[in-house]
């Protein structure tokens, strides 16, 4: 058990910038360092960063907690990774290349091609994850095909969490988690998959060890110590996926338990006994390694939101205009008295996976207000993730209530409709860095702090405030639905009768 004033360090690498958390045993963040990190797009639909910018920025992190804490006092660090980016590594581990971010689409053709080669079903069953762009394994049959001879030179193949653990140990090592998102991991099995690296023509000797997670991975070393300020010897667990660590950071890693974050991109799931697959999610691995954890993913989101007040509703930079449309969209009725709107701005993962899909408003009259586009946003993205709990119900789980983080949780207005539209009470997790809470959580299970994950949830975070379903509101919500999920369909028909020249 831990003594007083002993902490953890959870290190969240996200895309644009990374910070290190140091928490306690109640999981009370007691020092915060961060660094931002940029993105370069040096072409059309590339989006890259110079791997070794992660370190410094992670340095940069460190050493701000450090400056607050005795390093002595550290019982152990792990790390949260932005998932789906990876860079290849020479023998001394410096990039042979920039490292090709998540938000990198120069595979998309490609998506189709490998689909085609290995077959959309199999990659789904292996991976957990249905045909996309985003997984890595479509930018590795990219480079197989644009660009072998980079391919074929590298010593190995790492994300973010690779990379990182190899600067602070010395060996780069992926958990379960990290790897998982690769789209090359068998989710059942919980190693690299052999018949996919066969097809890819790459070795399993390029890819890290895989480490479950909360398990040891290594220590800190004098160098790595050097410049970070941490005690050399300091012990290193794995942690895993930021999306993951999001999840155990609020909690969602026993059944019923539902957790949605409200951010650029709106992501939601719960707990599964088994590797369920479906359009309606992705399938990852639990964050605790028991079970998996099925992640519905809308890729607009709140971005979508953001998009909308920005160019139609005056622009965030009036700090008054979220508060304003807020209230004003709370007196207008379920159904925003007939307009529709598909939110895919950037395309659609779950549940039609169409990287061209489009947005649409539907359903205007003159009586309608800047208000109305705004609550009808608000319902898509809400019936959205209805639609894949509902799925998820019929699959036999049984969820029991929501934790929502992120920017959006802020609105009490869309709580509520979530809550309606849904059935289930939504309580506010103040897990505000569910990310770096969830690598926190992995290091003080691997420290020996708690007995297991649970126990370690049950301290460590905090949630406020509940919103309770409007049972008579249900059947409103349920009608909307099935209108509101047939705007895409529409929209695709039209764009397929353009394409045929019909």
């Amino acid at each position: 058990m831990p003594q007083d004033h002993r902490y953890v360090i959870g290190i969240d690498s996200s895309t644009q910038s990374v910070k290190a958390v140091a928490w306690d045993r109640q999981g009370t963040p007691v020092a915060t360092g961060r660094a931002a990190l940029e993105i370069s797009q040096p072409a059309p639909l590339w989006a890259e960063q110079n791997a070794p910018d992660w370190w410094t920025a992670t340095v940069t992190a460190l050493r701000a907690v450090m400056e607050q804490i005795e390093p002595g006092a550290i019982d152990g660090v792990a790390i949260s990774n932005q998932r789906e980016t990876m860079v290849l590594l020479d023998a001394e581990g410096l990039p042979l290349a920039p490292a090709t971010l998540w938000l990198d689409t120069r595979a998309e053709a490609t998506t189709k091609l490998l689909a085609r080669e290995i077959g959309a079903q199999t990659l789904h069953s292996i991976s957990g994850k249905p045909v996309d762009v985003v997984p890595c394994i479509y930018r590795l049959r990219w480079m197989r095909q644009h660009t072998p001879d980079l391919l074929d030179s590298a010593s190995s193949i790492v994300d973010v969490h690779g990379y990182l653990t190899r600067k602070l140990t010395g060996t780069a090592a992926a958990s379960w988690t990290s790897a998982d998102p690769f789209g090359i991991f068998d989710i059942a099995a919980k190693t690299w998959s052999q018949p996919l690296l066969d097809h890819l023509q790459i070795p399993v000797s390029k890819l890290p060890a895989v480490h479950a997670p909360g398990q040891p991975i290594g220590t800190i070393t004098a160098d790595a110590a050097g410049e970070t300020g941490l005690r050399p010897g300091t012990p290193v667990f794995a942690a895993g996926g930021d999306g993951h660590c999001a999840g155990l950071g609020v909690g969602a890693i026993a059944p019923g338990v539902v957790y949605l974050n409200l951010g650029t991109a709106v992501v939601g799931g719960m707990w599964s006994p088994n590797p369920d697959i479906s359009p309606y999610w992705r399938t990852l691995i639990s964050p605790t390694g028991t079970g998996y954890l099925l992640e519905a993913v809308q890729r607009g989101g709140a971005f979508f939101i953001n998009w909308f007040v920005d160019n139609f509703a005056g622009g965030r930079q009036d700090p008054d205009v979220f508060a304003r449309l807020e209230a004003q969209a709370a007196v207008i009725p379920v159904g925003s008295d007939g307009v529709t709107v598909c939110t895919y701005i950037v395309g659609c993962m779950n549940p039609h996976w169409d990287g061209e899909a489009t947005a649409s408003f539907t359903g205007l009259t003159a009586a309608h207000t800047t208000a109305h586009l705004f609550r009808a946003a608000l319902e898509a993205i809400t019936l959205e993730f209805a639609r894949a709990l509902q799925a998820m119900r019929g699959e036999g789980l049984d969820p029991q209530h929501i934790l929502a983080i992120g920017g959006g949780a802020a609105n009490q207005s869309w709580l509520r409709m979530i809550a309606d539209a849904t059935g289930l009470p939504v309580i506010r997790s103040l897990s505000n860095e569910a990310s770096a809470l969830g690598a926190g959580i992995s290091a003080a299970v691997g420290a020996g702090w708690f007995s297991g994950f649970q126990s370690a949830v049950d301290a460590m975070t905090r949630t406020s405030g509940r919103h309770d379903p409007d049972p008579l509101a249900r059947a409103e919500w349920d009608a909307l639905s099935r209108r509101q999920a047939e705007v895409y369909l529409n929209n695709r028909s039209v764009k397929a009768r353009y394409a045929t020249n019909e």
